[in-house]
């Protein structure tokens, strides 16, 4: 008995798999007998086809008396009604495949409105069996033959009706809705039994996984369009999507009991709470000022996030968390009873909602929300979540927990101890960044992340900085950037001592920007290839990188250009209006001097002299006013004797002030303009020429000249 049935389930399987899908309609269509009594037709229900023709025209008792197909005249053999097979529906009724909850048969006459009813519900439940036997591809075919084929076309109202997508569409939202149904009646279950009903959500996934296929071909016939329609298609296909993946990622908390055997090395969510404050405050307390909005205020500036943060505050940005759509209002109901997490991420965002509160939370927050492509990152913040829970106990008692989830979900060992680093850089404690140091090797390379080198120089570390940066293959300067990226590349050769290497890397990536803003003119990339804003943050950054490490007297040697110059001047001015007790104002008037460019030294010790006359007039103790006063008699002394060396008109127009440089305007701490192609050469030669012809003009002899 048992033989027969699975044969007869096996024959309505394969029936049902290798049925052209424009026979679909045809199957799911209510027939009437048409065999003729007392001059109307019989208007029973149609049970079975005709072997001959295939039509579906006759009743059980009217294909016992009559010989020919009442529709194509063709004969059939005697034998009556028994001898001809079911139709496919009831053949999947009776073979086990539809409910028998579906069959229709005890309902002989209906009006014209429910027999259209009657066709769709029965189609739905012929899509309803393909999907829950693994026959997705015979929808999906469906659509893409039938539905989306111009030439498939029936005078038939029913018929033509259930050609159009619409029909597809309803029956994914009709079976999405119940599939929601059921998961939320199993995950308000006690743990013990959700366990139990782990295949039945195995088997869910696998419906979820077909209707997204069933989506995916139906976006695909509107792709291209502004039809309202492929709007409510992508919707219900990202609802689909992060309904699975929920699934997925509640199936493996299920199957570990949601960690209630594994202990914590927190007492409670407060004490964990207290620790990640603590982290964020070490982050701010050591994070260095963002170079692109210096002018902030410093509390402002020195705003620094943990890898967490910025994780979750990606989430929030993607389309999604934003959307308050059906299919998300729908799907949110999937969350813990009395559970309102996701509410309070729409409120105080993703990032405030960390650490989470359980397991449960952190599925329901992760994964119920935002955008579905971002499962991966979504997947490493649950493993973040794992390694905060459990680390320093001791191994055995979560590594295996770990290499479950990675296993269960496919991520690699690269992953794996990249969420890893990104937690132990975030714990403020020296033991957490030993252990990270010791696993940077292993996930360094080109996919790095570039936060991780930034992490390292603000945890003072920056010779491993400096070979993260190395491993990336990101610190050549050949490789466009963001700009904080190529600050933080500038301050790691700089904190190493390799001043000369962080000049070549600024000039680099400031031409490698100049010429992608030439090639490259898209409105998206404006600020990206600013290679003007570039120049000023890198130049600025490098100069006051030098002054906080005593290395100005080497900076000043380098073979600055024009543009560059314009920045350093003002730099190493402005710094030494504010203190006037360093000696970075001297060390500007060396800058001009070593560049044989007398006139700007003397113009940049006038103005420096006027600025310590002010400061020592403010009251200042003998001690500091005679270190100011030394300091600037000996850069007086110093440029004194430079500027002896230019033509005596030269110096009698500059003692003066009537001796005005060319591109000098009314802002005195900016150099002189010039060529910003070439580097700045000796001008003292240019200077003797002016001078001397000069002295000719005034003795006649300006006829002489060449």
């Amino acid at each position: 008995m048992f033989g027969e049935v699975a044969a007869s389930r096996s024959q309505a399987l394969m029936r049902l798999a290798s049925i052209d899908p424009i026979e679909l309609c045809n199957e799911a269509k209510v027939e009437l007998c048409r065999a003729t009594r007392d001059l109307r037709s019989c208007g029973r229900r149609v049970e079975r086809v005709i072997v001959s023709c295939g039509h579906a025209a006759l009743c059980e008792e009217c294909s016992q008396r009559c010989d020919a197909c009442p529709i194509c005249r063709v004969a059939f053999p005697k034998g009556g009604g028994d001898h001809f097979p079911l139709r496919l529906y009831y053949d999947c009724i009776e073979a086990g495949l539809l409910s028998r909850k579906c069959d229709d048969r005890l309902q002989q006459t209906e009006d014209g409105d429910n027999h259209l009813v009657a066709d769709v519900r029965r189609l739905y439940f012929l899509f309803d069996a393909a999907l829950e036997h693994n026959l997705v591809s015979l929808i999906c075919h469906y659509v893409t033959d039938v539905c989306m084929d111009e030439s498939a076309a029936s005078s038939d109202p029913v018929i033509a009706f259930l050609l159009d997508e619409k029909v597809v569409q309803e029956w994914c939202w009709r079976t999405f809705r119940s599939i929601l149904t059921e998961l939320k009646s199993i995950y308000n279950l006690s743990v013990q039994e959700m366990k139990e009903k782990l295949s039945l959500l195995l088997k869910i996934s696998s419906k979820l996984a077909g209707i997204s296929n069933v989506l995916e071909v139906l976006e695909s016939s509107f792709r291209g369009t502004t039809s309202p329609m492929l709007h409510d298609l992508s919707h219900l296909q990202e609802s689909t999507l992060r309904t699975k993946q929920h699934l997925e990622i509640m199936s493996w908390c299920i199957r570990h009991q949601f960690l209630e055997n594994v202990i914590s090395r927190y007492s409670d969510h407060s004490s964990w709470n207290s620790s990640v404050r603590e982290r964020k405050k070490a982050a701010i307390k050591r994070a260095w000022p963002d170079p692109v909005n210096r002018k902030l205020d410093s509390s402002e500036q020195n705003m620094s996030s943990l890898f967490i943060e910025d994780a979750l505050s990606n989430l929030d940005s993607e389309q999604g968390y934003s959307d308050h759509d059906a299919g998300e209002l729908v799907i949110a109901s999937l969350q813990a009873a009395g559970d309102q997490s996701i509410s309070r991420s729409k409120l105080h965002g993703m990032a405030g909602c960390y650490p989470f509160e359980n397991l449960r939370v952190a599925a329901d927050l992760l994964f119920l929300q935002g955008n579905p492509d971002m499962v991966v990152a979504k997947q490493a913040i649950f493993l973040y979540f794992l390694y905060d829970r459990h680390w320093t106990l001791p191994t055995e008692d979560w590594r295996r927990i770990v290499d479950d989830f990675a296993v269960t979900f496919s991520i690699t060992r690269h992953s794996l101890l990249e969420s890893l680093v990104f937690y132990l850089l975030d714990d403020h404690t020296d033991e957490a960044l030993k252990e990270a140091i010791h696993l940077l090797p292993e996930i360094s390379g080109p996919n790095l992340h570039p936060k991780v080198a930034q992490a390292l120089l603000e945890r003072e570390n920056p010779d491993s900085a400096l070979m993260a940066l190395r491993w990336s293959g990101r610190d050549g300067g050949t490789t466009l950037v963001s700009i904080r990226e190529a600050v933080t590349a500038v301050r790691v050769r700089l904190e190493c001592g390799l001043l000369t290497e962080a000049f070549i890397y600024q000039r680099m990536i400031c031409a490698r920007v100049k010429e992608n803003k030439q090639t490259n003119a898209s409105a998206e990339l404006t600020e990206q290839c600013n290679w003007q804003v570039w120049l000023e943050v890198l130049v600025t950054e490098i100069c006051l990188l030098c002054i906080r490490r005593n290395l100005t007297d080497r900076m000043i040697e380098l073979p600055w250009n024009s543009d560059e110059e314009k920045h350093i001047h003002k730099c190493l001015f402005d710094f030494s209006m504010d203190e006037p007790l360093s000696t970075v104002g001297s060390l500007l008037a060396v800058y001009y001097l070593q560049r044989y460019r007398y006139v700007e030294a003397y113009q940049v010790d006038c103005q420096l002299q006027s600025v310590e006359e002010d400061y020592i007039a403010n009251g200042q103790s003998d001690e500091i006013s005679h270190k100011i006063r030394s300091m600037s008699h000996w850069r007086k002394k110093l440029v004194g004797r430079s500027v002896d060396l230019l033509p005596d008109i030269l110096q009698q127009q500059l003692k003066s002030g009537n001796l005005q440089e060319k591109g000098d305007d009314n802002n005195q701490s900016t150099p002189p303009k010039s060529d910003p192609r070439r580097v700045h050469e000796p001008i003292l030669g240019n200077l003797l020429f002016k001078g001397a012809q000069m002295q000719w003009e005034e003795n006649g002899l300006a006829h002489s000249l060449p």
